[in-house]
């Protein structure tokens, strides 16, 4: 009966190996619940994209990849063969990667590192060496040998999950042939977090398809989750048990001279400084599972800046964290709470504010440390202090801040957390804590998603009403989602080291979607969707809520298309000025009902120029909007692109209110000359600000993990050209391991 099956097995791979016709996934489903066995190489073997040692001749091969897009229940329509093998430094994979036709032309943003979208070509291997389902580390590449490395979290739930701002030391290359390309990849055991002695992690490997616009993957994702999903990996099991041997210590050093042209206040003269700064980080594993990040004297001059918006909100903004210090495992610190609401947020580290002029400046950082990782296979901590030094200009005092958080699973995917905050000012009576429980829901099967939160705050003037409260869960099946969140924010709740939009509330939101698939038809997915949100203050009652009808259209070449109609009431709790730059403001406690119709259009990204466009058309508090957003991208192929956005708001309001017309346009040129030297220039013209901002950015990786960084940043008024102050910083670092 065993050979029965066996040849039964090898019979259907054939089959489906050698059919132009696409099988339905049911009937290899037992086929695809078998995991990989990974034995160890028998010879060396070189990264360089030729696949001609005896070690991949003697692996296991994972193909019959399941599409993800633009179905589930098919299997790839080009082959993949995808081989693993170890020893005792490093994890290798190598792939095959088949076209449907000869001398297919690839899709790349790029020759630069850390590529996204859907309309790229790539293999991607993603490794949860826990198997917790929850936490993964991914290693791409594309056919031209580029790399990206990334962080999952959270399960990989929706495609943010993925963060590619994580940077560390691996290898890779590709090569290009007539009908397929070649990838080979070695990971260093020291780069991923795992419990040494184990013989079993959880593994998948997907790939971007440009060519049939599609998506498939190893282990079958279901169409209605992202390919980065974990709860659906298959194990990899180990020949013998796969250790971490030797010292696990890496050093980051760097070196910045720099320097640095301010206005003078009150003349037309200008201060010209220059200094050299010094410092740097280092990683050191303890154990197998856990990691301690050292810094001092961080500098962050080389980060990317971030893209400007136009502000309309009464809110802070948030931006990305993209600092390297605090990405690993940052999920540990950044994830309690929920969406406006976060007891951590990393960006209040290193950046104040000036009380005497409401703008954010930098706050140098001393030193800090950073222990995170498993403490076992169901227990995760994080421990971070860092300290600030004092800026006496604007009398702001040193402060340390620290940060503890614990996770423990339950359940399968589920998850407990606890966090605690501490802000301390050094020498000045004046500390902010914040103490947190989430419960992390995530059935096995991913369908349910969701938590519940409590959080408490405690500083020195504010005792009571000081709690966060709430839930929110996410169900998603493949014809039907919807979202639902529920939560209190007490009016003295005061998260300093975190995230907060505004206090005093309950809050009610979510959405309704049920998803259509036709059958024929250039249309991959349709569906309406109902989407609402109630801001509800105890003595006030209802002040905000939005509800919308919208439509959305998913097309097989990943043509979106969103349609949205509107209605908004608004009940200021507090003076504003709705075009947010300095117009006379509208009156506490009155209310506003207003209409809007907004469309969204998302182009073909695989064509050379690609567009994301919006636009919001209606009535906006007492007077009207017309908005119009545009990203648009030209792609010189490998070697770069042109790119543009352009956000223009035009607001008119009944005298004496200011009506105004709002432009933020900011041209972008990236050119990659190889995969290890870029250039990119940034000019960004804001006039809700009046700021215009240059960035020029050139980055040389001389060796792996490794860059030359030369940065000039320069900043103007937006209406008559004066220089705020400009900078022009080299940067040095290089990775090297004890």
């Amino acid at each position: 009966m065993s050979r029965f099956r066996s040849v039964l097995s090898v019979l259907l791979l054939i089959c489906l190996n050698a059919s132009s016709q696409q099988v339905p996934f049911k009937s290899i489903q037992h086929l695809l619940d078998t995991g990989y066995s990974a034995k160890r190489a028998i010879d060396p073997i070189k990264i360089d994209g030729i696949i001609t040692e005896r070690s991949w001749d003697d692996a296991q091969r994972a193909g019959n990849f399941i599409q993800n897009f633009p179905t589930d229940t098919m299997t790839s329509k080009a082959k993949q063969d995808v081989m693993v093998s170890y020893d005792d430094k490093f994890l290798y994979v190598a792939a095959r990667i088949y076209n449907t036709v000869k001398n297919q032309h690839y899709v790349t943003p790029s020759l630069k590192r850390d590529y996204r979208g859907e309309a790229n070509d790539a293999f991607v291997v993603s490794i949860d060496p826990f198997m917790d389902r929850m936490n993964a580390f991914s290693f791409g590449i594309n056919p031209y040998g580029v790399q990206r490395e990334g962080l999952v979290v959270n399960g990989g739930v929706v495609s943010e999950d993925l963060s590619l701002s994580w940077d560390n030391k691996w290898f890779s290359e590709a090569k290009i042939y007539e009908d397929y390309w070649t990838a080979e990849i070695a990971i260093p055991l020291n780069t991923i977090r795992f419990r040494s002695g184990t013989d079993k992690w959880l593994i998948n490997f997907y790939r971007i398809d440009s060519y049939n616009a599609e998506r498939s993957s190893w282990s079958r994702v279901p169409n209605q989750y992202s390919p980065i999903s974990l709860a659906y990996s298959k194990p990899i099991v180990f020949e013998t048990p796969i250790e971490k041997k030797g010292t696990n210590i890496s050093m980051i050093p760097y070196v910045s001279p720099g320097t640095f042209r301010k206005p003078i206040s009150g003349t037309d003269k200008y201060n010209n400084t220059s200094n050299i700064t010094l410092g740097g980080d280092a990683k050191i594993g303890i154990g197998s599972s856990l990691n301690l990040d050292l810094t001092f004297n961080p500098d962050f001059s080389q980060v990317e800046v971030d893209n400007q918006v136009t502000n309309l909100d009464r809110f802070e903004i948030l931006f990305p964290e993209k600092r390297q210090f605090f990405l690993e495992n940052g999920d540990l610190f950044a994830n309690f709470g929920i969406e406006g609401v976060r007891p951590f947020f990393s960006r209040r580290i290193g950046v104040t504010r000036d009380q005497s002029t409401g703008q954010n400046i930098q706050n140098k950082i001393d030193a800090g440390f950073r222990l995170s990782g498993k403490i076992n296979d169901n227990l995760r901590m994080g421990l971070l202090d860092m300290k600030s030094a004092a800026i006496p200009s604007i009398n702001e005092p040193a402060y340390n801040f620290s940060v503890l958080s614990l996770q423990q699973r339950v359940f399968g995917r589920s998850n407990l957390g606890f966090i605690l905050t501490n802000k301390d000012a050094i020498g000045v009576k004046d500390f902010n804590r914040v103490t947190g429980l989430d419960y992390n829901l995530a059935s096995r099967n991913n369908v349910w998603n969701g938590k519940f939160f409590y959080m408490k705050s405690f500083d020195p003037l504010k005792g009571n009403d000081n709690s966060a409260y709430g839930s929110t869960m996410f169900y998603n099946k493949r014809y039907f989602e919807s979202k639902q969140s529920l939560y209190y924010i007490g009016k003295n709740f005061n998260p300093e080291v975190g995230y907060l939009r505004r206090a005093g509330f309950y809050k009610f939101a979510g959405y309704f979607s049920p998803k259509y698939y036709p059958k024929n038809g250039k249309i991959n997915k349709w569906g309406p969707m109902f989407d609402y949100d109630f801001t509800i203050f105890p003595k006030l009652g209802i002040t905000d809520y939005d509800l919308n009808i919208l439509y959305n259209v998913q097309y097989k070449n990943y043509v979106t298309l969103l349609l949205r109609f509107r209605k908004d009431y608004t009940k200021l709790t507090s003076d504003f000025d709705p075009t947010n730059s300095g117009g006379i403001k509208l009156k506490a406690n009155t209310d506003y009902n207003y209409y809007s119709f907004i469309c969204s259009l998302t182009t073909d990204q695989r064509r050379k120029v690609g567009a994301k466009l919006g636009s919001k058309v209606g009535q906006y508090f007492n007077g009207s909007r017309v908005n119009l957003d545009a990203e648009v991208n030209y792609r010189i192929q490998p070697h770069g692109s042109i790119s543009s956005v352009l956000s223009y708001n035009r607001l008119r309001f009944p005298q004496p209110y200011t009506s105004k017309d709002l432009i933020l346009i900011g041209p972008k040129v990236d050119l990659t000359f190889t995969r290890s030297l870029f250039l990119s220039t940034l000019v960004q013209y804001n006039n809700q600000i009046n700021n215009v901002n240059m960035n020029i950015r050139f980055q040389w990786r001389f060796a792996p993990a490794s860059d030359l960084f030369i940065v000039y940043t320069d900043n103007y008024y937006a209406d008559n050209y004066h220089s705020k102050g400009s900078a022009l910083v080299l940067k040095a670092t290089y990775w090297f391991n004890l």
